[in-house]
């Protein structure tokens, strides 16, 4: 039985709930689900420009944590744009929704 997550800090959202191509309806399309807490690891780290360990603080988990949430991100994203697969932005158990604002 896999350990139970730990709890994420999220502040940023997508602009969107879902990327896809361009002329291809949606029933037509894999669906690749990008969880809250990948989104914000990588708006922290590659958007932001954050180093992991800041990321990993402000996220509220470890900076290998961090790492590993990064990587699924950056494979689930890279799929989509290199075959031509939706993106949807999902909500996951155990984030913690922060309101802050995203630019702080």
């Amino acid at each position: 039985m896999p350990r139970p997550k730990m709890p994420r800090t999220v502040c940023g959202r997508p602009a969107n709930s879902c990327f896809k191509p361009n002329g291809v309806p949606m029933p037509k399309l894999e669906q690749v689900p990008l969880a809250a807490d990948e989104f914000e690891a990588l708006r922290l780290v590659d958007l932001q420009g954050m180093q992991q360990k800041q990321a990993a603080e402000q996220m509220e988990v470890s900076r290998q944590t961090l790492a590993n949430i990064v990587k699924s991100a950056r494979l689930k994203v890279v799929d989509c744009l290199a075959n031509g697969k939706a993106l949807m932005m999902t909500e996951i158990e155990g984030v913690t929704d922060d309101h802050r604002n995203p630019t702080e």
